[in-house]
């Protein structure tokens, strides 16, 4: 039984888990797990570079999470930082900061090595339960880009695209003040599905999409993350964000569908109504939603097995 840490610091939001991992088992046993919206990709796809106030929020988190990880005494800790990261110009600042806060070096990993910890954390605990057969297509909508991974005991392909639900706001429904377009025209949401389609069509190069989760004898379909995890305690009817509901719960193409239209046509007050919704997304769930629909009807999967478990249990596993 070892405890660890593992931190992942994606371009919306940073989260932690504290677990004791048991690898003669293959048990997570979960102590804490936490997550903050500090929006750490705030403009790098317009500016190529983090913002201070974007680095300042996930300082602060960093701060709060490195008590945690004291007070439960965790033996090795893992930082694993992602897109947003990847993308900018000045990460040498952000990776200074994280040393001096908890004591580790952030690593910046490449969109494959994102896929596989991702594939790991959502696939570990499926694996030979006849509800969930293999094989599986995990699809990860991070705030700046997605990660499509296909296997069975383990990965076979895996591409990271740059669409994520941060991204593909700013980069389309933002204005030059900084106001989100609300709700958004025909034209951008437009805009939005052929910089979707144009992405899906890169990752076909290298995992199998198209038909690819057909009902007779295709791929389970695992979507990860909070646009996923949000569309689906939407369709769940949920009166608050509950994790035990939402894992493993399936959501259809046609829940999917009917979402995303009263999402991306709604305003930001309606949004922010809607019970399970984090008030990091109430801006960028449209885009997310759309994503994830896209996925869907490419793939010609009926439903999507939502999981709770994603990178970061990837990461706790590959520190034990």
């Amino acid at each position: 039984m070892t405890r660890v840490a593992a931190v992942d610091c994606g371009t919306n939001s940073i989260r932690l888990l504290v677990a004791d991992a048991d690898s003669a088992t293959g048990e997570l046993i979960e102590l804490d797990r936490r997550m903050k919206i500090v929006r750490l990709g705030q403009g790098v796809d317009r500016t190529g570079r983090l913002a201070p106030e974007a680095l300042e929020r996930t300082f602060a988190a960093c701060r709060e999470y490195a008590e945690v990880i004291r007070e439960l005494g965790a033996e090795r800790v893992r930082f694993v930082a992602t897109s947003a990261s990847r993308d900018a110009e000045n990460r040498e600042e952000f990776v200074r900061g994280v040393m001096e806060i908890l004591g580790v070096e952030p690593e910046v990993i490449t969109g494959d090595q994102e896929a596989e910890f991702s594939f790991t954390g959502a696939t570990k605990e499926l694996m030979g339960r006849s509800h969930v057969p293999g094989p599986y297509l995990v699809v990860d909508i991070g705030g700046g880009s997605t990660e499509f991974v296909e296997g069975g005991e383990g990965v076979r392909a895996a591409r990271s695209v740059d669409i994520g639900c941060v991204r593909l706001t700013e980069r389309h429904l933002a204005v030059v003040d900084g106001r989100i377009t609300d709700p958004p025209t025909e034209d951008q949401i437009a805009a939005i599905k052929r910089d979707v389609d144009t992405a899906l069509d890169l990752a076909e190069r290298t995992v199998p999409l198209t038909r690819a989760c057909r009902p007779a004898d295709g791929h389970a379909l695992v979507g990860l993350a909070g646009s996923v995890t949000t569309v689906a305690g939407i369709a769940l009817g949920l009166a608050e964000y509950e994790s035990s509901a939402i894992h493993h719960s399936r959501i259809t193409l046609d829940q999917v569908r009917e979402i995303t239209g009263k999402l991306l046509g709604s305003t930001h007050d309606e949004r922010a109504r809607i019970p399970v919704m984090h008030p990091g997304r109430v801006d960028v769930i449209g885009a997310g939603a759309l994503i994830l629909l896209s996925i869907m009807e490419r793939t010609g999967a009926e439903e999507v097995v939502v999981s709770e478990h994603d990178i970061l249990d990837g990461i706790a596993w590959s520190i034990a």
